[in-house]
């Protein structure tokens, strides 16, 4: 799960500017210029779920609709905003972490609807690696979790137990967590996915105690053994604000989200994406000939797609 947002600095001429052609253009501010699915625009969070979401429905959208696409990465608040004016037409990969523009954009607004599922179940939780559980199997309740702090105790945390954080722009509460259900444990962002991957790989080889935010789908639980920590179940609610959460994270079913003018324009490629779903293993698959294969995106989406006709063949429009 996983994103990063484009980040662009304009001068403030530009800006004033760019405020009063929004203005004028009235109720067009959250049309879509992809409207009629000849050239669309996808948010692309970046982790490699959802870079593998992308680079399939690119290259059948390109390739059997003769739809002209573009690909921009953002995180998913951004998305929704770019969903709202236009500037993108589809999110193919929503983990549930951005109720306020749910709420804003979707619920009142009705300027972004929702693409239905993906077919993907995500989770997140927080997790140690199975060597530490075989040590100390009352790890995996988190109210033993401050028996053991010290064992998690490094440099950056302070005389507490280090927690790895996610890169900031992830769905995530646990700094909530911490606090509220008074864990002995300090939470130290990673900076980003490829960051926090690459220390828990290195916790790991060195057979070093760690405990980690990280989410399935993802290519590294192949790789390592990790086991979850139960947290307090999820309840709506739970962890709003996020301040205040004292829960753990649902089981997620990951959703598309459309610029509403977008989905109901009738095009192709709107109705494509619509019936865009797959599955764990699907997604797995592709992430896995770009991360461990090492194949370009378009190169590991050819090749998924040569052995799965029977699967995106009924994601075309019906002539």
């Amino acid at each position: 799960m996983n994103s990063k947002p484009i980040r662009n600095s304009l001068i403030a001429a530009t800006g004033v500017a760019a405020m009063v052609a929004l203005s004028a253009c009235g109720a067009a501010e959250t049309g879509s210029k992809g409207s009629d699915g000849k050239e669309i625009t996808l948010a692309q969070p970046n982790w490699a779920g959802a870079e593998a979401n992308i680079a399939v429905a690119k290259k059948l959208l390109e390739d059997e609709l003769d739809v002209k696409v573009e690909v921009k990465q953002m995180n998913e608040a951004a998305a929704f905003k770019a969903l709202d004016g236009g500037q993108a037409e589809a999110l193919l990969e929503d983990w549930h972490g951005n109720p306020n523009e749910i709420k804003e954009f979707v619920d009142e607004k009705k300027s972004v609807v929702s693409g239905g599922n993906l077919g993907v179940k995500g989770h997140i939780g927080w997790y140690v690696p199975k060597y530490y559980v075989d040590k100390n199997p009352d790890i995996t309740d988190w109210k033993n979790l401050n028996k053991h702090a010290k064992d998690f105790e490094t440099s950056e945390s302070g005389g507490k137990g280090q927690f790895i954080g996610a890169d900031p722009e992830y769905s995530q509460h646990d700094k909530g967590i911490i606090e509220n259900l008074k864990l002995d444990f300090t939470h130290v962002p990673s900076g980003s996915e490829a960051a926090q991957q690459k220390e828990i790989e290195r916790l790991y080889k060195a057979k070093k105690p760690f405990l980690t935010y990280w989410w399935t789908p993802q290519l590294l639980q192949n790789q390592i053994d990790l086991v979850e920590v139960k947290l307090p179940e999820f309840t709506e609610g739970c962890n709003e604000p996020v301040e205040k959460a004292d829960c753990g994270y649902p089981q997620v079913d990951l959703e598309k989200f459309l610029n509403a003018e977008f989905a109901k324009g009738g095009s192709d490629a709107a109705e494509f994406l619509k019936n865009f779903e797959w599955s764990n293993a699907d997604q797995d698959k592709v992430v896995t000939l770009m991360k461990v294969d090492k194949l370009s995106p378009d190169a590991a989406a050819e090749k998924w797609i040569n052995d799965n006709k029977a699967t995106w063949e009924k994601w075309l429009p019906k002539k």
